[in-house]
């Protein structure tokens, strides 16, 4: 099976992303991993991503679309792929949409992991990172034994800026902004399968197996 996996920040889409391909038997491709992978072995894109991404500037389409065309072409994901993280844009699902058709294929089914605004910033805004070994924890769902300390170094914890509602508030924004109308696109293809994404993780990874389980996959 080839599918895209789609929802806000904080709908779990990296966990979910690691169940949901393991159970398919599918390599995980991650556009960071992908970024990582270029740049730590120096390749052509990877140098080039790497230049954008020192000066703090997003990496072109162009730059990130040979990237996903190289990986997508290895052996591992000849019988099937999940992707995470890509496409982001209606442009880049078109680009995706021609890329798959130059390697003779095409996507199988899109998986929206549908999260309310107010779940996202409850999810988001309760993480605490420690200052010390970097573990992330959770004021409601995760919460350390002792109050804004680490149980595991003991190090302080606090909260990044990326996890304030302010700035989760924006990102939501900017989420609805590029990467919503990815629903639009992909329904008009009859492709779209959405599921709730609250509750525990193993309830959700069921709910997305079952439905790509009717959708045919």
């Amino acid at each position: 099976m080839r599918l895209v996996l789609v929802g806000p920040p904080g709908a779990g889409k990296g966990t979910q992303a690691e169940f949901i391909a393991a159970h398919l038997a599918v390599p995980k491709i991650s556009t960071g991993d992908i970024f990582r992978a270029n740049v730590a072995s120096g390749t052509p894109l990877g140098q080039q991503a790497k230049r954008y991404m020192d000066a703090g500037q997003l990496v072109p389409d162009e730059v990130t679309i040979d990237m996903v065309r190289d990986r997508l072409a290895e052996a591992d994901a000849a019988d099937g792929f999940l992707l995470d993280g890509f496409p982001r844009t209606v442009p880049q699902a078109t680009a995706l949409d021609k890329l798959l058709a130059d390697l003779g294929t095409g996507l199988d089914v899109v998986l929206e992991l549908v999260v309310e605004d107010d779940e996202v910033i409850r999810r988001l805004s309760g993480r605490r990172t420690c200052r010390g070994c970097g573990k992330v924890w959770h004021v409601e769902f995760d919460p350390p034994n002792v109050e804004e300390l680490c149980d595991r170094c003991g190090g302080e914890l606090f909260q990044r800026d990326d996890d304030k509602p302010d700035t989760i508030a924006e990102r939501l924004r900017v989420y609805g902004r590029d990467t919503a109308p990815l629903n639009q696109y992909y329904g008009a293809q009859g492709k779209l399968v959405g599921i709730d994404a609250t509750g525990p993780v193993e309830d959700v990874t069921e709910r997305a197996i079952d439905g790509l389980r009717s959708y045919g996959g």
